[in-house]
């Protein structure tokens, strides 16, 4: 797990200082090693910030040269098979670095090679002799890559602020107004697409080819894709199936030559991946979990339970609000733009923690969307009845009059067009602003259309709930979840695998029945009777719960004076973005008991924060 950074610029506008200066503010993602490459001519460089998982030697540093000198290597992330692959191609090898594997298959392969990685990673490889170079990312999204281009000028980076490093980058970047209206809407911004206008996102599962600073982009996979015309629907041979995918899964993932441990929240995803782990482990699996003080926010508890069952090494950490609200400011600035998920404070408390004792975690995050764990996939079944279609904006006005669990439902039923249809599920059931409401809500420089293409062309036509959970995966999981944990987690210099990303185990769920993956009313049933192989069912009869904090309390009592500072009247004028007088209204609805409002709240001031501080 590492950063990398780089740039392609024939015209020299970006310079060997700058290739420096990118790769120091990546310090944190790497803090064991730190290397550079650049050719003669000073127009290509390459750098690596590297934290050491595989391989502690000096030999496995990056850049790395392959055997036969043409080809330059830096990578963030790991390559879990990559001993087959030595095995399967002939490679022979200098060190136990999956690096080395990973420039040779390269070598032997082209760009085909990715399809033989199982991993996470964002590679950078440059081919000295036909002056390309040549970037690929993992086909989840688990690993980050941004790119700038401009001007014949191209950058690549792990963070955006790596990216801002370069004075080239950093003058001929503007605000992406057209971003603005879906972070609002979704509280994240999907990819491609950043809060600049220069500076994108390189698609999961996808590579690109930088020649003489042209840009190439092309796709290797796509979760739609994947999608076939059979489905597994035998319950037997599908749990057995799942249960060997998991464990081939959770084995590569704890390849490692640092201490390791899971993140146990005492949940479905967690703690199947901790038993597993358990399962094939000679020594008791380190396992971490967080739990507040004040009760409803603690878990700690089922955690707990859940460890002492399978004899895992627990470290249980018991936070105040406090210790999560002194991380707010920092949370705004590590995401180098807006960024809503509010758990990403508890993600980072755990990840500092955790880094005390390990230098590597494995976690459950991809189980609700791949098995059906979520509430939208109810309300996307229960939108597309008929009988609901035609009576829905009835529906809506009725539930709106009532208290504020019916407003809030009253909402959901109020989609738009079919269009957005899933996007609008996602915003509602996570309490941000409609499409509707943003029309009255916004300027009219940015009023633009939502940045999501929810048409997915599939072999077999999908129920609506698969449709809403194919939705998540493309856009949410990426773009939302996998952000969050990478940049929280790296932030402490601490690497997180994901076992349910596995490719072979998103290809299994996207064709599974979904008659097992949400059967008589349960969510996640096979993932669970996988589960149960290990952990007594009885450890989970609980309502769902999440890696939540009590942000609408907060937001009227220790967080208060961030709606003064970033919603007052100068500060919303100045920034010009939305109309104030809607802001003022929705403030004193929520001060005078619409919590529900208060992810609305909690996204219009990320907004203004980041407009102030960081807008051209």
């Amino acid at each position: 797990m590492c950063g990398i950074a780089g740039f392609y610029s024939s015209s020299k506008k970006i310079s060997e200082n700058d290739l420096h200066s990118m790769i120091d503010a990546m310090s944190h993602r790497g803090p064991d090693a730190s290397g550079y490459f650049l050719n003669e001519e000073k127009t290509i460089g390459l750098g690596h910030r590297r934290l050491s998982i595989i391989d502690l030697s000096e030999a496995a540093n990056q850049p790395m040269l392959s055997h036969s000198g043409r080809y330059m290597v830096v990578f963030n992330g790991e390559v879990y098979n990559f001993r087959e692959i030595a095995k399967q191609l002939n490679i022979s090898t200098r060190t136990s670095s999956d690096t080395e594997i990973i420039i040779e298959a390269f070598e032997k392969k082209g760009v085909e090679f990715v399809h033989l990685l199982n991993g996470m990673f964002a590679i950078a490889i440059y081919d000295k002799q036909e002056k390309k170079l040549f970037l690929f990312r993992d086909r989840l999204g688990v690993k980050p890559l941004y790119y700038f281009y401009n001007e014949n000028s191209f950058a690549f980076g792990s963070e955006i602020k790596a990216l801002l490093k370069s004075a080239f980058v950093s003058q001929n970047i503007q605000l992406n107004k057209k971003t603005v209206s879906t972070f609002l809407y979704a509280g994240y911004i999907p990819e491609p697409f950043t809060i600049y206008n220069n500076i994108h996102r390189l698609p999961a599962g996808s590579f690109a080819v930088i020649d003489n600073s042209e840009i190439e982009i092309r796709s290797y996979w796509k979760p739609e894709e994947q999608v076939s015309t059979q489905l597994k629907s035998d319950f037997n041979s599908a749990k057995e199936e799942l249960k060997n995918l998991l464990t081939s899964s959770v084995r590569y993932r704890m390849i490692s030559d640092v201490p390791f441990g899971t993140f146990l929240s005492g949940g479905i995803d967690s703690s199947a991946v901790t038993a597993i782990a358990q399962s094939i482990s000679d020594k008791p699996v380190k396992t971490f979990s967080i739990g507040f003080k004040e009760a409803k926010f603690n878990e700690s508890e089922y955690a707990r339970k859940v460890s002492n069952h399978l004899g895992t090494h627990h470290h249980e950490f018991i936070v105040t609000e406090n210790d999560a609200i002194e991380l707010v400011d920092r949370m705004m600035a590590v995401y180098d733009e807006p960024y809503a998920d509010s758990s990403a404070l508890p993600t980072m408390l755990v990840s500092k923690l955790a880094r005390k004792h390990v230098t590597m975690t494995l976690s459950g995050d991809g189980g609700d969307e791949l098995f059906m764990g979520y509430g939208a996939y109810d309300w996307a079944k229960r939108l597309n009845n008929p009988l609901v279609k035609l009576l829905r904006q009835p529906i809506s006005f009725s539930l709106s009059q009532l208290g504020n669990r019916y407003k809030r439902g009253a909402q959901v039923f109020n989609y738009k067009t079919e269009t957005h249809k899933k996007s609008h599920i996602f915003s509602q059931e996570q309490y941000f602003f409609s499409e509707n409401e943003l029309s009255e809500l916004l300027k009219e420089d940015f009023k633009h259309e939502l940045l999501f293409n929810e048409s997915f062309n599939t072999k077999r036509e999908l129920s609506a709930a698969e449709e809403q959970a194919l939705f998540d995966i493309k856009y949410y999981l990426k773009d939302d979840l996998l952000t969050k944990v990478d940049i929280a987690s790296m932030q402490f210099s601490l690497e997180a695998r994901t076992p349910f990303l596995d490719y072979r185990v998103v290809e299994f769920a996207l064709n599974l029945s979904e008659d097992l993956k949400k059967k008589n009313g349960t969510a996640k049933y096979l993932l669970k009777e996988v589960l149960y192989d290990y952990v007594p069912k009885e450890f989970f009869n609980r309502p769902k719960w999440g890696f939540s904090i009590p942000l609408a309390k907060w937001l009227k009592t220790d967080l208060h004076y961030l709606i003064e500072k970033y919603l007052d009247e100068r500060i919303i004028t100045e920034c010009n973005a939305v109309n104030f007088e809607k802001v003022k209204s929705m403030v004193a609805r929520f001060e005078n008991g619409e919590d529900y409002l208060f992810n609305r709240i909690w996204v219009l001031i990320l907004l203004h924060r980041w407009l102030r501080e960081n807008s051209k």
